[in-house]
C-alpha cells in the first residue's frame, strides 16, 4: 500500500506489491499488483495544494505568535517570567513553525520527485516527525497546566516559576527527538515502480518489516494520539466542572472554548489515526487485502493527514489569539509598527469590543491576576 511522504511512522510503501492484489486475482500472492497510477494522479494534485496551504497559513499564525512572545519577553528580565502556559506556547508555535517549514519539500516531490539527496530525505522527515510528536504534546501540558490553575488553584509562586515548564518542554524535546531517529536511520531516497519517480520513503529490512511497521504505527497512535487526547479530555473534563456553574459571561465563553479544543483536536487527528489502525489490521492479517481498501486507505491517509497538519495552523488561533491580553499586546506591536491610526480597529477587538457595542475587558479570573496566563487558553 502506499503510504503518505510525510506519515509519522512507516511513511511510504508505494508499491501495492507488499500488501495487495488485484481484486480478481482471488488473493494469490504471484498475481499481478494493484495499479498505482490513478490513486498517484489523484493524490499528485491534492497534495501540493494542501501542504502549501497549510504552510502558509501555519508560517503567518505562528511567526505572529513567536513575535508577540519576543515583544512580551523583551519587557521582562527573568527567563522563568512567562507563566507555564505561556512557556509551553512559545514551544508550541515554534513545533508547528518547524513542522510546517517541511511541507514544501513534499510538495515538491508529489509535484515531480525527490530532488533534494538522501541526507535532506532523513533530516526533513525527522524534523517532520518531531514536531508531529511534539506540537501534540506541548498540547497536553497546556491543558494540564489550565487544570492546575483553575481546578486546583495553585498558588502564585509555584506557578511563576516555569523554568519547570522548561524542563518539562525540554523532556518532551529529547523523548520525541529519539522517536524521530527511525527517520535518520530508515528513510531512503528509492524509485516508485510503476511510477519511476524518486521518493523519499522509511525502507524497513524485510525480516522485520511487519515488526517494525505495527510497532512504529502504535508508537504514533499512543504519541501522537491517545495519550494527548487522554489528558486533554480529563483535564478540560474537570476545567468544565469547575465552570459549569459559572454566570458570567466570560465564563461561558470559557466553556465554548474548552469544548471547542478538544473537538477540534479529535476533528483534526481522529480520521487520520482510524485509517492507520486500518492499515495495521491489514497488514496483521485481520482484514483481508484487496485493491480497492489499499485504494481507499491511500487517499485516505494523505487526506486525512492533511487534516491533521492543518491543526498547527489552528493552534495560532485556538491557543493564542482568543486570549484577551495576547490580543492587547498583539495591538501594541500593530501600534509601534504602524502608528496609532493604522491599528485602531484591531485595538478595539483586542479589548473584546466592536465599534458600537462595549464589552468587558478580562477573564473569569481577575485581569491584573499574576494567576492567570499572559497567553492563557481562558483568558
Amino acid at each position: 500500500m502506499m503510504n503518505s511522504t510525510t506519515s509519522t511512522d512507516s511513511y511510504v510503501e508505494y508499491s501495492y506489491d507488499y500488501n495487495g492484489y488485484d481484486e480478481n486475482d482471488g488473493g494469490d500472492a504471484n498475481a499481478a499488483p494493484c495499479s498505482l497510477k490513478e490513486t498517484w494522479a489523484f493524490l499528485g494534485r491534492f497534495a501540493p495544494i494542501a501542504y502549501i496551504l497549510v504552510f502558509i497559513l501555519a508560517l503567518v499564525g505562528n511567526v505572529l505568535v513567536l513575535c508577540v512572545i519576543r515583544r512580551y519577553r523583551q519587557s521582562r528580565h527573568s527567563p522563568c517570567s512567562f507563566s507555564l502556559t505561556d512557556t509551553f506556547l512559545l514551544h508550541l508555535a515554534v513545533s508547528d513553525l518547524l513542522l510546517a517549514v517541511t511541507l514544501p519539500f513534499f510538495a515538491v516531490e508529489w509535484i515531480n520527485e525527490w530532488v533534494f539527496g538522501v541526507f535532506m530525505c532523513k533530516i526533513t522527515g525527522a524534523v517532520f516527525s518531531l514536531n508531529v510528536y511534539c506540537g501534540v504534546l506541548f498540547l497536553a501540558c497546556i491543558s494540564f497546566d489550565r487544570y492546575l490553575a483553575i481546578v486546583h488553584a495553585i498558588n502564585i509562586s509555584w506557578r511563576r516559576k516555569t523554568c519547570h515548564a522548561q524542563l518539562a518542554c525540554a523532556i518532551i524535546w529529547v523523548v520525541c527527538l529519539g522517536l524521530a531517529m527511525v527517520d535518520v536511520f530508515y528513510r531512503k531516497v528509492e524509485n516508485v515502480p510503476g511510477i519511476n519517480r524518486l521518493v523519499c520513503q522509511i525502507v524497513y529490512s524485510q525480516e522485520n518489516f511487519q515488526q517494525w511497521q505495527i510497532g512504529m504505527q502504535l508508537v504514533s497512535l499512543i504519541f501522537g494520539f491517545i495519550l494527548p487526547l487522554l489528558v486533554m479530555l480529563y483535564c478540560y473534563l474537570r476545567i468544565f466542572k469547575a465552570l459549569c456553574h459559572a454566570t458570567r459571561r466570560q465564563k461561558r465563553r470559557s466553556l465554548r472554548l474548552i469544548v471547542s479544543l478538544v473537538i477540534v483536536f479529535v476533528v483534526s487527528w481522529a480520521p487520520y489515526n482510524a485509517l492507520r489502525l486500518t492499515d495495521s489490521l491489514q497488514t496483521l492479517g485481520v482484514i483481508v487485502k484487496s485493491c480497492a481498501l489499499n485504494r481507499v486507505l491511500d487517499v485516505g491517509i494523505l487526506v486525512t493527514e492533511s487534516l491533521g497538519l492543518a491543526h498547527c495552523a489552528l493552534n495560532p488561533l485556538l491557543y493564542g489569539l482568543v486570549g484577551v491580553k495576547f490580543r492587547r499586546e498583539l495591538a501594541q506591536m500593530c501600534k509601534a509598527v504602524l502608528g496609532p491610526q493604522g491599528c485602531l480597529g484591531l485595538a478595539g477587538w483586542a479589548n473584546g469590543r466592536g465599534s458600537t457595542i462595549r464589552r468587558p475587558n478580562g477573564s473569569f479570573s481577575s485581569v491584573d491576576s499574576e494567576n492567570t496566563s499572559y497567553f492563557s487558553v481562558m483568558a
